[in-house]
C-alpha cells in the first residue's frame, strides 16, 4: 500500500466510494499527512450501505473522516430497470401527452407498432387552465384551486412524487411557481418539482421528459442517500457527503436530491474523470477508456484530454435528459454478465448479470449459469487462490469448469476449455463494438488513441481491446480496480444552469445579455461555495446555444469572456461581435463553412461555475524506491491463449519498478484487478505507476 504526500493538498481525510453491482471500491486520502490507501468490498445488491460502510470502516473510525464523495448508478439502474417511483404530472390543458408523443420518433424505424411506455401513465397526467406566451406575458394566470384538485387526486391514486410543467414557463415561471407552491400545501411528502426550477429551457419534449424522469427518481435516489445518511450518522459521522454529477462535478447530497436526474450517470463519470486525469500526465492525451465491472462496460472518449460533454442524453429509448452529462455508452458485458446459448444456436454474453449476489458460478454462493469471469478463472488468467475483493479465499474453479461444460460446451459440442475461450471473445467482440461506436462512428481514427481499462475487469481484456479494435496501446491505471473511487475524490465541484434567451444576434442588447449572465454566474458560483469542499479557484463557464435563423438545431458556442470587476460592478464585458466571431468558429468547425448574409439566433445561455480541486501529483501513485522486476516475479502457472495453454509468468504488479518491461505472455496481480498480457503483447511500467501495453516490437 503506497503512501506518499500529493502536493497542494491541505486538510483533513477524504474517501471516494464507487458503489458498483459486484463491488464497492474505495479511494482514501489523508490530505493533511499527505498518504492514501484504497479498499475493495463486495456491494450488497438492495442494501448497498451494509457494503458502503464495510469498506469505510476498513480505514478505521467512519467518525475521523472529514468527507466522502460517492459515485452511484442508483439512479442510472432505476431508469434501465424502469424501477422508478409512481409519478403524476400536472401540466398545461391540452398538453398531457408530450412524454408520449416526443419527437415523433419511434424504436423500430420501420413497422406500423411502437412499444414505448412513458414513465408517467396517462391516467396520471393531469391537465389544468393556465397560459403562458413564449414571450412570457401571462394571458391565463393558474387556477390554484384546480392545481390542489389534481394534487389531491394524485395522492389517491398512488402518485409518490410530482412534476408540474407548464407550458412556456421557461419564459416565465410566474404560473408554474404559484402552482408549485399550491401543490406543496396539500403533497404528502418533499417529491415534487416544476420545470422551470429544473430546466428553464425551451422546447417543451425535452422540458418535460427531464422533469418527470427527476420526479421518478427523486423517492428512490432520496431514500438511498437517506439511508447512508442515517448509517453515517450511526457511525459518528459528522464531516461533508457528496455525490458525482453525470457532468463528472460534484454537489450536495441536499442538490442531490432535489435534482436526482443529474446523477444518472454518476458512476461512470467519476471513472472518466480518473482516466482522463491519469492518461494526461502520462502523455496519452486521447484515449478511449473503458470501465469493466462485474454488470457492465462503459465506454467515453477523452480528446486532447478533456472529456465529451453532451447537452442532452437518450439513457434509453423515449428516456430523454436534457442536462450535461459526459458522453458514456453502456452495454451489458461485464464479469458477472451470464454466458448460454439462445434457442438459435448462438452463444450470448450478458446483458443479464449474476451481480454480486449470487455472483460468479466460483463463487460458491449459489449461481450455477457460467460467467464472463467464470470463464476467466478456467482459462488460468485469474488466479483462484488470490481473488481481488477480500471477502472469498479461493474460487471454485471445478465448479465454473462444470458450469461452463453444461451451459456452453455441450450445447455447442465444443471441448470446454474452447467453450471458455469463445465466452471471452464474444465478450472482447461486444466491448470491441462500443469502442468502435464511439471512434470510428464519429469520425475518430482508433489508431491514435490509447485505451484506459479499469475497474475490476477491464485489465483483463486489454489484448483484445488493442487488437480488435486497433488502437495504439493500452494505459492500465496503477491502481485499475478503484479508478472510479479515485475519480470520485478528484473530480471538480461543477454546478451548471441554463436559460432561454430566444433573440435574434442582430442588434442585442448586449447590457442586458450582460447583466442576465452576471446573475447567472453569480447564482452558480453561490452553489460551489456551499458545497464545503476545499477549492483553488472557480472558474465561470459561458456557452451560448446559437443557430442560423430559419434553422432548428443548435452549435454550442463557447464565449471567451469571464466575470470582472468594472466602474459599474461585475460585468462580461460581451457585446455583439464578440459573440458573432464565437459563433461563426463554432460553427465553422461543425460544418466547414459558414452562411453569409444569414442572421443568427440565440436561443440559450448555459453557465458553470467549476470549483477547480486541489491539484494532486498522479507521480504519488508510483511504485516506491527499491522495487525490482526480479522482486516482483511469482513464479508461473499455464494460461490458455489462442487455443493452447502457455505456461505464463506472474508478477506482483505493484512491486514492478518504474522503467520495468515485461514480455507476454504474463499476468499482473495486485489486490483490485488482474491485467493480462497477451503472448505477442509487451508491457512497461512508466513514471506514474500506469502499465502501458503495446505491440512487441513498438
Amino acid at each position: 500500500m503506497s503512501m506518499a504526500t500529493p502536493k497542494g493538498f491541505v486538510g483533513g481525510t477524504i474517501v471516494g466510494v464507487d458503489v458498483g453491482g459486484t463491488f464497492t471500491d474505495l479511494f482514501h486520502y489523508d490530505e493533511a499527512r499527505g498518504s492514501f490507501r484504497t479498499a475493495k468490498v463486495p456491494s450488497n445488491r438492495g442494501d448497498e450501505a451494509v457494503g458502503f460502510l464495510a469498506g469505510l470502516q476498513s480505514f478505521g473510525p467512519v467518525a475521523d473522516l472529514g468527507s466522502i464523495v460517492h459515485g452511484t448508478t442508483v439512479g442510472t439502474n432505476a431508469l434501465l430497470e424502469r424501477k422508478g417511483a409512481r409519478v403524476g404530472l400536472i401540466t398545461t390543458a391540452g398538453f398531457r401527452d408530450v412524454l408520449e408523443m416526443r419527437r415523433r420518433d419511434r424504436r423500430h424505424t420501420w413497422g406500423l407498432w411502437g412499444d414505448f411506455v412513458p414513465v408517467v401513465d396517462r391516467d396520471m397526467r393531469l391537465e389544468v387552465a393556465e397560459r403562458t406566451l413564449a414571450d412570457g406575458t401571462v394571458r391565463t394566470a393558474v387556477d390554484l384551486e384546480a392545481v390542489r384538485a389534481c394534487a389531491r387526486r394524485l395522492v389517491t391514486m398512488g402518485a409518490e412524487a410530482l412534476a408540474i410543467v407548464f407550458i412556456n414557463a421557461y419564459a416565465n415561471p410566474a404560473n408554474e411557481l404559484a402552482a408549485l407552491e399550491a401543490a406543496r400545501e396539500v403533497w404528502p411528502n418533499a417529491n415534487l418539482e416544476c420545470s422551470s426550477r429544473i430546466l428553464p429551457e425551451i422546447r417543451e419534449f425535452e422540458r418535460t421528459s427531464t422533469t418527470a424522469l427527476n420526479a421518478y427518481l427523486q423517492p428512490v435516489v432520496g431514500s438511498y442517500l437517506a439511508k447512508l445518511d442515517d448509517a453515517l450518522a450511526g457511525e459518528g459521522f459528522g464531516g461533508r457527503f457528496h455525490i458525482v454529477q453525470s457532468n463528472g462535478g460534484v454537489m450536495s447530497t441536499d442538490t442531490a436530491r432535489r435534482l436526482p436526474v443529474r446523477t444518472a450517470l454518476s458512476g461512470p463519470a467519476a471513472g472518466v474523470i480518473a482516466a482522463a486525469a491519469i492518461s494526461k500526465a502520462a502523455g496519452f492525451p486521447n484515449v478511449i477508456t473503458g470501465d469493466l465491472g462485474g454488470t457492465s462496460f462503459d465506454v467515453s472518449l477523452v480528446v486532447e484530454g478533456q472529456t465529451m460533454l453532451a447537452a442532452q442524453t437518450t439513457i434509453d429509448f423515449g428516456l430523454v435528459v436534457r442536462t450535461p452529462m459526459i458522453e458514456i455508452t453502456t452495454i451489458g458485458a461485464g464479469g458477472g454478465s451470464i454466458a448460454g446459448v439462445d434457442p438459435g444456436g448462438m452463444l450470448q454474453v450478458g446483458p443479464e448479470s449474476a451481480g454480486s449476489r449470487p455472483g460468479p458460478v466460483c463463487y460458491a454462493q449459489g449461481n450455477t449459469r457460467p460467467t464472463l469471469t467464470d470463464a476467466n478463472v478456467l482459462l488460468g488468467r485469474i488466479n483462484a487462490e488470490r481473488p481481488i475483493g477480500g471477502k472469498l479465499a479461493r474460487l471454485d474453479v471445478d465448479a465454473a469448469r462444470q458450469a461452463i461444460a453444461t451451459h456452453v460446451a455441450e450445447p455447442l459440442g465444443l471441448d470446454v476449455m474452447t467453450a471458455a475461450e469463445a465466452v471471452v471473445r464474444i465478450a472482447n467482440s461486444k466491448m470491441a463494438g462500443a469502442i468502435r461506436l464511439v471512434s470510428i462512428e464519429r469520425g475518430h481514427d482508433p489508431a491514435k488513441f490509447a485505451a484506459v481499462p479499469f475497474g475490476g475487469g477491464g485489465a483483463l481484456h486489454v489484448g483484445a481491446l488493442i487488437k480488435d479494435v486497433g488502437l495504439k496501446a493500452a494505459l492500465v491505471p496503477r491502481f485499475p480496480g478503484v479508478t472510479s473511487a479515485l475519480g470520485c475524490v478528484i473530480a471538480d465541484i461543477r454546478h451548471d444552469q441554463v436559460q432561454t434567451v430566444n433573440l435574434p444576434l442582430a442588434g442585442i442588447d448586449a447590457a442586458a445579455l450582460d447583466r442576465r449572465m452576471v446573475e447567472e454566474a453569480t447564482a452558480a458560483r453561490a452553489v460551489v461555495e456551499s458545497a464545503g469542499l476545499s477549492v483553488e479557484r472557480i472558474d465561470l463557464v459561458f456557452e451560448l446555444d446559437m443557430h442560423y435563423i430559419g434553422q432548428t438545431h443548435t452549435v454550442a458556442v463557447a464565449l471567451p469572456v469571464s466575470v470582472e470587476n468594472g466602474t459599474t460592478g461585475p460585468t462580461t464585458g460581451i457585446d455583439e461581435a464578440t459573440i458573432r466571431a464565437a459563433f461563426e468558429r463554432a460553427y465553422q468547425a461543425s460544418f466547414s463553412r459558414l452562411l453569409p448574409g444569414v442572421g443568427a439566433k440565440i436561443v440559450n445561455l448555459r453557465t458553470a461555475a467549476i470549483g477547480r480541486r486541489p491539484h494532486f501529483d498522479l507521480a504519488t501513485l508510483a511504485p516506491r524506491d527499491g522495487t525490482s522486476v526480479e522482486g516482483a516475479y511469482a513464479g508461473s502457472r499455464p494460461v490458455w491463449f489462442d487455443g493452447a495453454w502457455h505456461e505464463t509468468a506472474i508478477y506482483n504488479r505493484l512491486d514492478l519498478p518504474v522503467g520495468a518491461v515485461i514480455q507476454g505472455p504474463a499476468i499482473l496481480e495486485q489486490p483490485d484487478a488482474t491485467t493480462v498480457i497477451d503472448p505477442d503483447l509487451s508491457a512497461r511500467v512508466d513514471g506514474f505507476g500506469n502499465v502501458v501495453v503495446e505491440r512487441t516490437g513498438r
